[in-house]
């Protein structure tokens, strides 16, 4: 019984979601499948790879991880099947594979999709990829081997000898606010030392809490969530509304005007001492 994740910017106000379910069943009816999100950001590439990378760890060995992100910003010539820490993502040749991964994956193939039209046929073309390969079919006879791709790589938080800045990945129903700074790199260039988690122009948080219960209602808290990414958040209210945060876009980085006044909602800095 193959495993099946979708994960989309489509939505589910409408049919498609549940026609693609309808593919995927049609091509075999053992399918299991999974949703993860329909509500990802087009252009928020990082929160998608933040998404889906936190999931998709915890899947067994050989689930298909479909990712429908952007599609039509530009006519797509290629889907790609990737091999990838034993399971397989499929998703369009925009640079979200290499977002997930980190690195190109070292067993890729394409699927030609330059003759097809409507996102329905990419799906009904995937639906048929998957039901191969479940079957046995090795993964370089389904499509085309490829080596060169779309490459796009995860944010990097900034690191200086006295601090370092992270920049927010998500932003959840809540409010809470996600920067893409791990335990691990705070523990390492904390060095034991004192901190001040800095954001907008004058908020401070100086201590990392166990989670919500740590403070009062209402009060602010820092913590680091289950992905091991640290994440701000207030205890029964909405951090980002209320300290006007925004989530990283790349449409934002390519826009030059007023980059200095948005990067203050876009960032969150960590002085030690």
């Amino acid at each position: 019984m193959p495993i099946i994740t979708l994960t989309t910017d489509i939505g589910q106000q409408d049919y498609i979601v549940g026609a693609i379910k309808g593919q995927l069943l049609s091509a075999d009816a053992s399918f299991n499948i999974n949703d993860i999100t329909h509500y990802l950001s087009q252009s928020n590439y990082p929160q998608a790879a933040y998404v889906c990378s936190n999931a998709f760890k915890y899947f067994p060995r050989d689930t298909f991880h479909i990712i429908i992100l952007n599609l039509f910003e530009k006519q797509p010539n290629d889907i790609l099947v990737a091999r990838y820490q034993d399971q397989y993502i499929i998703c369009p040749d925009n640079g979200i594979l290499t977002m997930i991964a980190g690195k190109i994956p070292e067993h890729i193939i394409a699927l030609d999709i330059r003759y097809l039209q409507t996102l329905l046929e990419f799906t009904a073309l995937i639906s048929d990829t998957i039901r191969k390969i479940a079957g046995g079919t090795p993964l370089e006879e389904v499509g085309t081997p490829i080596r060169s791709i779309t490459e796009k790589f995860p944010l990097r938080a900034l690191i200086n000898t006295n601090w370092i800045e992270g920049q927010i990945l998500f932003i959840d129903q809540f409010e809470n606010v996600v920067i893409n700074i791990t335990k691990q790199e705070f523990e390492k260039e904390r060095k034991g030392r004192n901190f001040k988690i800095l954001f907008t122009r004058n908020e401070v948080i100086e201590v990392i809490s166990n989670n919500y219960t740590s403070v009062n209602e209402g009060e602010k808290l820092a913590y680091f969530n289950s992905a091991g990414y640290l994440e701000i958040a207030i205890n029964k209210g909405n951090f980002a509304g209320l300290f006007g945060l925004k989530g990283y876009t790349e449409k934002m980085q390519q826009q030059n005007a007023s980059t200095q006044n948005r990067w203050f909602y876009q960032t969150v800095r960590i002085y030690f001492e």
